[in-house]
């Protein structure tokens, strides 16, 4: 529609009377199924989750896998509460810990520090709904509206869709599944929840902006799910931080060295923070990568499509291809990206000696569509790090392969036929 038709619109509204402000307007919804839903509905001891969750608030919707296993119920204070063994498979990084879930309302209220940003981005994704429907409150899906968003001008919660063929995920099927959405920012945030499970099945939703792609705001989708599990499945599973630890690793809480560069064709500025200073083999390294304008040390690029690698150089220190290794390949992702353009990078380093870490940008684009050609630039970082435990025989073996526990915990129960082929394949 032209500018000029638009104008002619509102016109005729205005004359009409009618001009309502889009905020004001009641969104109603409503599905024909029976009954009524909350988050935590049915969950009982024994229940073994598996999810892929993101969440905008923790490395600009970085995807981590959740496994959360509900041992039973645990008295804080006045208040009982289910206790949940959770490992979180973050990249090359584990974290084993636990989490206090309300009966109420499953929200991790306390747990394991080393949790605590996973926790946050699970109760603000898997169990978020439960501001709108608990224990005390379920909703049914014959409802209007379930409540409305306060932080993005009072948008409907809305029963949406009975999906009649059910859902199918990689923790199977599921039936009597109810598509809850919300419009904001000029994009669809959609949740799919089904009658009679305690969480979500998967959701993908979008930031509030008020003009521009929005970013995403979360995304999970169920991988796994197990009833009547007795025994704590994570009994052998063990920190990074932890082996870390018993290696010596530097703390990198604090970004102790920087370095501001413009990209090698100049068509970015990039200010990086690291820590340790030096690094250390064997252990982590943190990075927080400002990506900046070239004409304005004060403007962030949106949008960036990059990714961080190791590369050898020639005798002329020019980055060779193909690089030894990508962060992002590690990841399991095609490139790192970063909606606001200030990410952080946290990975486990490979290498001793000179390592030239390189920072390659493939350009400006929003996720899934390719930037032009013309943007790609690097920055090339490198780094002296110095040699760690692996470095000595007699400590450990650094040739020795190492399987993920999750990997073998889907092996095992998929041989013990408690999960079926596509299960196991999909896992």
């Amino acid at each position: 529609m032209t500018r000029l038709s638009w104008m002619a619109v509102a016109a005729a509204v205005a004359v009409a009377g009618a001009a309502v402000p889009a905020m004001a307007q009641f969104q109603q919804g409503g599905v024909d199924h029976p009954g009524d839903w909350y988050v935590g509905e049915g969950m009982q001891a024994g229940d073994y989750y598996v999810y892929d969750v993101c969440h905008v608030d923790y490395k600009e919707c970085a995807q981590f896998r959740l496994e959360m296993w509900i041992e039973g119920d645990i008295q804080v204070g006045s208040e009982t509460k289910w206790l949940a063994h959770v490992v979180v498979y973050d990249g090359s990084r584990t974290v084993v810990g636990q989490m206090e879930l309300g009966k109420i309302a499953p929200e991790p209220t306390g747990g394991s520090a080393d949790l605590g940003v996973y926790r946050g981005a699970f109760k603000s994704s898997v169990v978020w709904l439960s501001a709108f429907a608990n224990a005390n409150e379920p909703k049914r899906f014959s409802m209007p509206s379930w409540g409305k968003i306060a932080n993005i001008g009072g948008e409907q919660i809305l029963p949406k869709e009975l999906v009649a063929e059910g859902l199918v995920t990689p923790a199977g099927h599921f039936d009597d599944v109810v598509l809850i959405g919300w419009r904001t920012g000029g994009a669809n945030s959609q949740v799919w929840v089904s009658d009679g499970f305690p969480f979500p099945l998967k959701a993908l939703t979008w930031t509030h902006v008020s003009e521009g792609i929005p970013p995403k705001e979360y995304e999970f989708e169920l991988q796994v799910y197990r009833t009547g599990v007795t025994e704590n499945p994570f009994a052998g599973v063990v920190s990074t931080a932890v082996e870390q630890a018993e290696q010596g690793c530097p703390d990198t809480r604090e970004l102790e060295q920087s370095v501001k560069r413009p990209t090698r064709f100049f068509l970015y500025q990039m200010h990086v923070f690291y820590s340790p200073d030096p690094p250390v083999e064997d252990c982590p390294l943190r990075m927080l990568v400002k990506f900046i304008s070239k004409y304005d040390d004060t403007a962030f690029l949106n949008q960036v499509q990059y990714d961080l690698w190791v590369v050898d150089v020639d005798q002329n220190d020019e980055p060779l291809t193909p690089p030894i290794r990508s962060i992002a390949d590690e990841d399991g992702r095609l490139y790192l990206y970063s909606p606001s353009g200030q990410s952080e990078i946290e990975f486990t380093v490979a290498e001793s000696g000179t390592v030239n870490y390189l920072l390659y940008v493939y350009g400006l684009a929003p996720e899934n569509i390719v930037p032009s050609p013309t943007e790609q630039d690097f920055l090339l970082l490198p780094l002296e790090v110095h040699p760690g435990m692996a470095a000595d025989p007699e400590i450990v073996d650094a040739a020795k392969p190492a399987i993920p526990d999750w990997i073998k915990n889907n092996a095992l129960w998929w041989a013990e036929g408690q999960i079926d082929d596509n299960s196991f394949i999909q896992g």
